[in-house]
């Protein structure tokens, strides 16, 4: 495994407790905001994020600025020992900005101009909206650049959303100028232009898809979310110019997003891109807990693979900047958290690599959309109620965990994860409109690794492969000729790949590769697909492997062997008897190639002989049964170890290993139980040896 020394991202050696304050909503009611810094202390918070959506009550009237209230607000946490996380107002302009300067307005796919309201509904392009920003941002890094309470800089918020405005389709026909080299034809032979007649003959006649699901042209569908990734980074980097040149020593964070119902990556940016520009990441984590649809295991599982994307993106701590200590008021059913489950919940997000716990928000609103949000600080404005005491428990914890923070997680493992492949593969017209399903794919690999404690790390296409033993790249399904050759060199040089059905084919420009599948690909796999298989819910067929029967759905690949040795076969269909699942030696490493998309069980039995195979195992080995996630963290020194019991019964642990209990501070070994819902944080000094010596738990 790699080694890491800490990394304090946030130059903070303790963990961040607090959140979203909006003290912009209470300036008549003094007393409520000082209620807000003796109730901080209760709740053992020691970090609020400021100004996200203050805009109006920083410049009420254009270049009228009104800053004593925030001059306050930063002494006043000052006095309690805290920090503040200031953040750049662009999320939420105000209206006097709107009615003089339309242009900042944003217009939809439609072309259709958006009314002012709501937030986030800003051209990214407009001249005017940049300045703005800068103007403000300076103003603020002038004033506060160097207040000893300052600890980070939040960059607008949650950014997302599009424009097709005039000046973004401007700005497109630029981006594809350069992008193509001023050579259309280029462009044209990209995007497969005689396709129902869709050469361009000049840059004009390109506009943006219009609307985006109903465009045909697949090259232009990926080159505009392309360019609205990076339109939206442009637009942060105009944010953080003045930023950067007053208060360089102050670290820049802007916060990530998933998408909630099944808990995937946010879908609209390419996160890979936008990390590279930012000091740390944080991201806002809001998982429905108590769902009726998934065990509070399978949920908790796909929360750690979000939070290894994350992590894995900068390779360092991230920071959990939004999550809400009770429950949110969005979701179909806002149901609250139940007893114990807060505290296990910002435990989880602590052991995959986050050194905060946030939430949004500090105190709820008395109005508008966000008044029954969950919130430390309810209307009750007590300090006595669950969530409160709830919060103050999680705080009380964080203040026994500064060891950890700065440390990471090492890992043998990797899964890729790539944004531009799962834009194409969802606007491909072929195989089954709702079975893709990329992002469930990659957690239904990432499931067994989650299940043995061991860690993973969910890379992109960008970082570098050959660290790790296995990489896992399913439904890859845009391949460029150079990560092809990436792949390639890390099998040559000995590292063990899994592929799966709908992987490589076609280029970085949505076009198929001819001739069949590339031909390194075939080399390095000892086989090609010639036939994919889509199957209606009602199809059965199964796969044999290994003598035992596994059940299929969605896809079936029909494959041709030449050196490759198959592992598995079909059992129905015009394809029995065929390879399902084949393996291959090329040069110093080894291929697998799974035709099917199989069932749970399927994946553990084939990744448990890959983990017995590459002698991967945990870092630190705890005895537990299924529902029970140990993950760690390492520093030099220490392994630091949470034991998370997800299931809604008691569960009996066995901790092989002398440990000490961080939080009570006993020094534990042998038989434990765990609660419902409980988690333990242990510390292990790391030259003690484990007595681990692989395989799987009882």
């Amino acid at each position: 495994m790699k080694e890491y020394e800490k990394t304090y991202t946030t130059k903070a050696k303790f963990m961040l407790h607090g959140g979203d304050y909006n003290p912009d909503q209470w300036l008549d009611r003094p007393d409520i905001l000082a209620d807000d810094i003796e109730l901080m202390k209760l709740a053992h918070t020691n970090t609020f994020s400021i100004g996200i959506f203050a805009w109006s009550a920083l410049e009420p009237e254009e270049g009228i600025y009104r800053f004593e209230w925030l001059d306050e607000i930063f002494n006043n946490i000052q006095g309690i020992g805290g920090r503040v996380i200031l953040a750049t107002p662009s999320g939420a302009r105000p209206a006097w900005m709107s009615q003089k300067y339309p242009e900042v307005l944003r217009v939809n796919a439609s072309r259709v101009k958006q009314l002012h309201g709501g937030r986030h509904n800003h051209c990214f392009t407009s001249g005017v909206y940049r300045e703005k920003t800068q103007v403000m941002n300076r103003l603020l890094a002038e004033r506060y650049g160097e207040h000893p309470s300052l600890l980070m800089w939040h960059i607008s918020n949650e950014y997302g959303g599009e424009c097709h405005c005039e000046k973004c389709q401007a700005a497109f026909r630029d981006w594809l100028k350069e992008k193509y080299n001023h050579d259309l034809k280029s462009l044209n032979d990209a995007w497969w232009g005689p396709f129902w007649s869709h050469t361009y003959s000049d840059w004009s006649q390109i506009e943006s898809p219009s609307p985006l699901g109903e465009n045909m042209v697949h090259g232009l569908n990926l080159d505009w979310r392309r360019f609205v990734t990076d339109q939206t980074i442009s637009f942060f980097e105009n944010e953080i110019v003045p930023i950067r040149e007053l208060t360089p020593n102050i670290p820049i964070t802007t916060n990530f997003m998933a998408d909630t119902h099944e808990l995937i990556p946010f879908q609209a940016l390419d996160y890979s891109k936008f990390a590279k520009h930012l000091d740390v990441l944080s991201w806002d984590a809001y998982p429905a807990w108590h769902n009726d649809w998934e065990s509070t295991a399978d949920l908790a599982m796909r929360v750690g693979f979000i939070n290894d994307l994350y992590r894995s993106l900068k390779q360092q701590p991230f920071l959990l900047m939004e999550s809400t200590p009770s429950l949110v008021n969005w979701h179909k059913v806002n149901k609250a958290k139940r007893p114990g489950m807060h505290l296990l919940s910002s435990m989880q997000m602590v052991a995959h690599g986050s050194d905060s716990v946030m939430y949004f928000q500090w105190r709820k609103s008395r109005g508008s959309s966000e008044k029954f949000h969950g919130a430390v600080v309810d209307h009750d404005n007590s300090s006595e109620n669950r969530v409160f005491q709830d919060v103050a428990g999680v705080g009380q914890t964080l203040e026994k965990l500064s060891d950890i923070v700065g440390t990471n997680r090492p890992a043998d493992v990797a899964i890729l994860y790539d944004w531009e492949s799962n834009w194409a593969l969802n606007d491909a017209q072929g195989f089954g409109k709702e079975t893709k399903r990329y992002p469930q794919t990659l957690v239904a690999h990432y499931r067994t690794f989650w299940e043995q404690d061991i860690p993973v790390d969910v890379i992109t296409k960008e970082q570098e492969f050959s660290g790790y033993k296995l990489l896992i790249v399913p439904m890859l399904y845009l391949v460029s000729e150079e990560m092809i050759a990436g792949l390639k060199s890390f099998v040559a040089n000995g590292g063990t790949l899994v592929m799966t059905y709908i992987s490589g084919l076609v280029n970085e420009h949505d076009l198929t590769y001819l001739g069949g599948w590339h031909k390194d690909l075939q080399a390095i796999f000892g086989m090609r697909p010639v036939e994919t298989d889509t199957l209606y819910p009602s199809d059965k067929n199964y796969v044999i492997y290994r003598n035992q029967s596994y059940e299929l759905k969605d896809y079936a690949t029909v494959i041709e062997l030449n050196t490759a040795k198959p592992e598995g076969q079909y059992k129905e269909d015009f394809y029995a008897n065929t390879p399902a699942v084949t393996s291959h030696q090329y040069k110093g490493g080894k291929t697998y190639y799974l035709g099917g998309r199989l069932e749970d069980e399927f994946h553990r039995n084939f990744y448990q002989e890959l983990i017995s195979e590459l002698a991967l195992h945990p870092a630190v080995f705890i005895k537990h049964e299924k529902g029970v996630s140990v993950q760690v963290r390492q520093s030099p020194e220490h392994d630091y170890i949470f034991v998370m019991n997800f299931t809604e019964e008691k569960q009996p642990i066995v901790i092989e290993d002398q440990v000490k209990d961080l939080v009570t501070g006993e020094e534990l070994k042998g038989e434990l139980t765990l609660e419902k819902y409980e988690v333990r944080i242990l510390e292990k000094a790391r030259g003690r040896a484990s007595s681990f010596e692989g395989g799987m738990r009882s």
